[in-house]
């Protein structure tokens, strides 16, 4: 397999610029390097459950695709990924003014990557761990 190219970021970000969903919840990518990226999003009221926390939905959509990207970042050019699977363990109610996803590649291979990722609830300076994930990524070639 190709080595990834050497400019991470702007493929990574080419990509979450597409992601219309990533864009509807006002997600920003704030970290993008081989095997490693983080997915930043400020609170909103309109993405709380009845409880007035970060929804659960919301907040495993930006371990998925930290997840996703971290895999795409290991990958060469003319690949996209597709999320397999993943297992999301909600430690904490997600309570704070932002959240950030931080995900990484434990194994990358030729058809499936297996990722980590920590999401964080940030208020006045502090992180709390609220959620982790594990996610089996596919590879696919990217469609024209």
């Amino acid at each position: 397999m190709a080595a990834p190219p050497s400019d991470v970021y702007s493929r990574i970000e080419a990509s979450f610029r597409k992601q219309t969903v990533m864009t509807t919840l006002g997600a920003e990518l704030v970290l993008a390097e081989q095997g490693r990226v983080s997915i930043r999003l400020a609170y909103r009221d309109d993405l709380t459950q009845q409880n007035g926390y970060l929804h659960a939905g919301i907040v495993s959509t930006i371990a998925d695709s930290a997840c996703g990207y971290a895999a795409l970042s290991a990958l060469p050019q003319g690949h996209e990924v597709l999320t397999v699977e993943y297992k999301i363990n909600l430690l904490s109610p997600a309570k704070g003014t932002a959240f950030r996803a931080d995900a990484c590649v434990i194994r990358s291979g030729k058809t499936l990557s297996v990722c980590r990722a920590e999401v964080f609830a940030e208020q006045d300076g502090n992180e709390t761990a609220i959620a982790a994930m594990t996610a089996t990524i596919f590879a696919v070639a990217e469609r024209s």
